[in-house]
């Protein structure tokens, strides 16, 4: 079983991405998991179950910046990982902003 969680940061701002919808999907783009980020920015618990190969983590920041009213280049931000099912757990960070974004493999 594979347990993964996601945290956003509005790095414009140094505060917490709240209401970011984020979808997990498998590589036939099955959705899997549906949440939105808490007032701290983050989903704990995006999906745990079998996760093996490759998945995807879409970030609706689109929706994030209009409630924002903030303008964007970058209206989804997709992160395509290769999961290893014997890893029990992955969390991956977004660091964003208005025209740019990064990720990592947090802990």
């Amino acid at each position: 079983m594979t347990h993964i969680s996601t945290h956003v940061l509005d790095v414009v701002t140094g505060r917490p991405a709240v209401g970011v919808p984020v979808t997990l999907s498998d590589a036939e783009g099955t959705v899997l998991a549906l949440g939105t980020t808490d007032s701290d920015g983050r989903i704990a618990d995006l999906y745990t179950g079998p996760a093996s190969g490759v998945h995807r983590l879409r970030f609706d920041t689109a929706a994030y910046f209009a409630a924002q009213q903030v303008g964007v280049l970058y209206p989804e931000v997709v992160v395509a990982m290769d999961l290893d099912n014997t890893v029990p757990k992955y969390h991956v960070p977004l660091l964003l902003a208005p025209f740019s974004y990064s990720t990592y493999r947090g802990s």
